[in-house]
């Protein structure tokens, strides 16, 4: 496949977070110096503040295909921030000059809710028509809601929901399409106001976090089946294998920390067979007695030949070989921190896959809190970037020196033939650094498109 001879990645793209870490500043975009051959490697080289606090900023996305389309007017100029808290939906000016970002645009909150009676927006999908598309969690109340906002791609104005019809899944979170099967599936986290302030164990079992895949007509834009993948699963990040031909994918399942593979069948309906399970810890000293590995991000490289995720509490990086889809074959792990490791607060009782609790994570002298999170690999599969925050309010709850301390944007070796993952000691990005105090850095974009926002059609 040509695109794995992309250039490699020179600098990335990272949201900073500042909300509920006690510091009265707005997040910010930091473009981050990733070449090796640079004087200012591993450095914040620019820093865009958004115009207002408490914003959360959380993913991104681009304007426009050009990768996807071959159209040479479309160009990936805009980097498209949805707020995931204040519901502001930010577009940056990446195209004038790549390593120092600007404002270009702000769609206030009040059109996203007049306008679509949504709210919470999280991923943004650039489409072959030229509009964006954003999913939601929830409505403006904060109640759930799996809706969808689009964007001219032009003028950024909101043009109205892209969901047609009377159903509406009960939640939203990330979404794919697939034009060549006609299908969007999207995932669901949770409701809004119930874990906006934190996870809330009593929320369980009370149906407010998700349990369903969302499968969704492309052509009518109608929502045409709920694939089940169990009580309070709460299914994350969903991905279609890249190429476009092929109708299967992964998702990562977080609170029951499963992966499941969802597919097209012989009837031209989806399912969805589970295909990993990361057991849980037997543990004293925590939230619950139980610990799960809590899988937030899962990503696919872009020969489709392996998957990794992110075990955010467990503390570990996992690299499966996909060549056989429905077997997927651990080949690599490494962990960088996590909740489990030796000398602190937790005791593990009972391990099903480990004989001991790992020891603290330290790189360049800094002993890392929180776990593995945000992952982006480089074009060639070799480099694999990972972040520290999930979202602000969990990460106080679960991780309170990560707060204290700032994340960190790490960065693992990848063995390509064989599988296998090893820390690069050298390279450390330390938001607990950063001139206004730590903050927390989440998702990793490099400029043109990666591994996560391309859609092949």
């Amino acid at each position: 496949v040509s695109v794995l001879k992309g250039p490699r990645e020179e600098i990335v793209y990272v949201p900073c977070i500042y909300r509920n870490t006690g510091r009265k500043k707005p997040d910010f975009l930091a473009t981050v110096d990733v070449n090796p051959k640079s004087p200012h490697y591993c450095q914040v080289i620019h820093r865009l503040p958004m115009p207002n606090l408490g914003d959360e900023l959380h993913h991104s996305g681009w304007n426009a295909c050009s990768s996807c389309f071959g159209d040479p007017t479309k160009k990936r100029n805009r980097l498209i921030l949805p707020s995931l808290i204040s519901s502001r939906i930010y577009v940056v000016d990446v195209g004038t000059d790549l390593r120092a970002p600007r404002l270009f645009k702000v769609v206030n909150s009040e059109d996203v809710f007049w306008k679509c009676n949504l709210g919470y927006p999280h991923t943004s999908h650039c489409l072959g028509s030229g509009e964006i598309m954003i999913s939601t969690l929830g409505d403006p109340a904060g109640s759930g809601k799996g809706g969808f906002i689009l964007l001219d791609g032009e003028t950024f104005e909101i043009k109205g929901n892209w969901e047609k019809g009377d159903k509406i899944p009960p939640m939203g979170y990330d979404f794919w399409y697939q034009p060549r099967h006609n299908v969007l599936i999207s995932t669901e986290w949770g409701i809004p106001k119930c874990l906006g302030y934190g996870f809330d164990p009593n929320d369980l079992k009370k149906a407010r976090y998700g349990r369903r895949l969302n499968v969704w007509d492309w052509t009518t834009h109608t929502y045409v089946q709920a694939i089940d993948v169990g009580e309070d699963a709460a299914p994350l990040e969903i991905r279609f294998l890249h190429n476009p031909d092929a109708a299967e994918g992964y998702v990562g399942c977080t609170i029951s920390s499963a992966i499941h593979r969802f597919y097209k069948t012989e009837q031209g309906d989806w399912a969805a067979e589970k295909v990993i399970q990361v057991p849980s810890k037997k543990v004293e000293g925590w939230l619950l007695p139980d610990m799960p590995g809590f899988i937030t991000d899962i990503l696919i490289s872009l020969d489709d030949r392996f998957l990794y995720f992110s075990n955010w509490l467990h503390g570990d990086i996992r690299q499966y070989d996909i060549s056989n889809t429905r077997k997927p074959k651990l080949v690599g792990q490494v962990f960088v921190g996590g909740s489990v490791t030796k000398g602190g607060p937790v005791t593990v009782c009972r391990d099903e896959e480990l004989q001991s609790q790992p020891d603290p994570f330290f790189i360049k002298g800094k002993r890392v809190s929180g776990g593995p999170q945000m992952i982006q690999l480089s074009l060639d599969g070799k480099r694999l970037y990972v972040t520290t925050s999930l979202y602000s309010a969990w990460d106080r709850q679960f991780y309170p020196d990560l707060v204290k301390d700032g994340s960190v944007l790490l960065q693992l070796d990848v063995d390509t033939e064989q599988g296998g993952l090893a820390v690069n000691q050298s390279f450390l990005v330390d938001f607990g650094k950063e001139p206004n105090g730590p903050c927390l850095a989440h998702e990793i974009r490099y400029p043109g498109g990666d591994c996560t926002s391309d859609i092949w059609v």
